[in-house]
């Protein structure tokens, strides 16, 4: 029976992935070829105590900024996980950008982003998100155009590749292999975020911001 198992969670798995990967083909970009859109979706990765985002995350943001500049998008949703007092992904997303010189009114945030998931369906349904450019590393990009896709925005996506492939790269990649048959369970049953509440403009504003 346990062979049976094993086998059994492993076609599961590998089709999650393949899944996956099918519904984000021909989404995915380069920083130069990515069509313009609205927005860029900037989801969170752990922050440092000190308030400093962490290689992943420094890397996702200046794509984002990059993008900002680019003129490639109009402004920046920074979605993260802000569930308790003491931890803040969002705000310390935002003062990293301020920091590298990006206007605070091009940006807005999402505090309750606490997964892919509940970032992709928040920007739709809180945000107003249609369109937008996700912004992530390389090894969860598919999962990530997938999930927001499902979520009613037109996403197209670009990769950071920057991170050394060491043993934390491999330890990100094979759990964001296991993450995607949450995605695939997230997309046919589009369970209800956590947060949801009353429509934001934030987004829009940013957008026109001069």
């Amino acid at each position: 029976m346990g062979a049976v198992a094993v086998s059994v969670a492993a076609i599961v798995g590998l089709g999650a992935i393949v899944w996956i990967r099918f519904a984000a083909s021909d989404h995915a970009y380069s920083l130069a070829t990515v069509p313009a859109s609205e927005v860029a979706i900037v989801p969170g990765a752990q922050v440092y105590t000190n308030g400093q985002p962490s290689p992943y995350l420094a890397a996702r943001l200046d794509l984002g900024r990059q993008l900002l500049e680019a003129g490639k998008v109009k402004a920046l949703l920074l979605t993260g996980d802000n569930g308790r007092a003491t931890y803040d992904e969002p705000t310390a997303m935002r003062d990293y950008l301020i920091r590298k010189g990006v206007p605070a009114n091009k940006i807005a945030l999402d505090y309750a982003g606490f997964s892919t998931y509940e970032s992709c369906a928040r920007a739709n349904k809180i945000f107003g998100v249609k369109h937008a450019i996700v912004v992530t590393q390389d090894f969860s990009l598919p999962r990530t155009i997938a999930l927001c896709r499902d979520a009613g925005i037109d996403a197209t996506g670009i990769a950071d590749d920057t991170q050394p492939h060491n043993g934390v790269y491999q330890k990100c990649w094979l759990r964001d292999q296991l993450a995607a048959t949450k995605a695939v369970y997230e997309i046919v049953v589009d369970p209800t975020p956590t947060f949801l509440g009353r429509e934001e403009t934030t987004v829009r504003d940013a957008i026109n911001a001069h």
